[in-house]
Formats: C-alpha cells, sequence, structure tokens
C-alpha cells in the first residue's frame, strides 16, 4: 500500500471510528461540547481564552460553547483571582458524572468489539494503538 494511499485509509477508518463512539456515548452533546468538557476536567479551571487556545477554536466559540454548558449546568464560572476582569470555568459534578459515563459506554462499545475478535487481531489493534500513539505525539 502506498503511503498517501495508507493515509487516506487511516484518516477515514479514524473518522468512523470517532463518529461512532460519539454515537455510543450518548449524551446528547456535540462534540465541540464534549471535547470542552473534558478539557475543562483534565486541565482544571480555565479562561475561556486558554479553552479556545487548547481546543484550536475562536474566542467567540469557546465562549458561544461555554455559555451553553453553563446552561446545561455542567460549568461553573468564578472569578479569575489573578485577574478580576476575567472568570475562570470548571466543571460540575454533573459534567463529571456524564463524562465518566459517556467514557464507560464507550470502552464498553469497544470491549464488546473486541470480544469477538481471535488473538492475533487483538495484538495487531494493540500495536496499532501504540504506534498512533506515538505518531500523534510527535
Amino acid at each position: 500500500t502506498s503511503r498517501p494511499d495508507l493515509a487516506s485509509h487511516l484518516r477515514l477508518t479514524i473518522a468512523r471510528t470517532a463518529r461512532r463512539l460519539r454515537q455510543e456515548g450518548g449524551t446528547g452533546l456535540s462534540p465541540s461540547m464534549t471535547a470542552a468538557l473534558a478539557t475543562i476536567e483534565c486541565h482544571g479551571p480555565m479562561t475561556p481564552s486558554e479553552l479556545a487556545a487548547r481546543e484550536r477554536i475562536q474566542r467567540p466559540t469557546a465562549t458561544r460553547v461555554i455559555a451553553r454548558l453553563e446552561e446545561m449546568g455542567l460549568l461553573g464560572r468564578t472569578t479569575d483571582p489573578q485577574d478580576r476582569r476575567s472568570s475562570l470555568v470548571s466543571v460540575t459534578p454533573e459534567a463529571t458524572a456524564l463524562l465518566a459515563e459517556q467514557r464507560t459506554r464507550k470502552t464498553a462499545f469497544l470491549a464488546e468489539r473486541l470480544d469477538g475478535l481471535d488473538a492475533e487481531d487483538r495484538a495487531a489493534l494493540e500495536r496499532a494503538a501504540d504506534v498512533l500513539e506515538r505518531m500523534l505525539a510527535e
């Protein structure tokens, strides 16, 4: 297989896998809302500008996502002690529970599919996951 053909095949497969996992997660949140929650959960309270930078989105987009998540009770906002003109957003316990439930469903979906594979295919996927992780970390 040529490098461009492999790249195309990987892109399609990864995109389909990501889409299917989003569907299995079943939270009803958009991908950008889920990504924002996960980023804030992982990195702790942050300003909307920090979220925009981490998610590589425009500040107005981050502001809209934050507002919607606040309306849903998934984010809280406090004054930034470093800059009283700014605010910090953080996940609520409801958001933490929602993300955990989503991860559990996605993991269960994949585990069920892995159960249908033989040991050789599972080992190949484990190697592929390691290679993808290294490749994307660079």
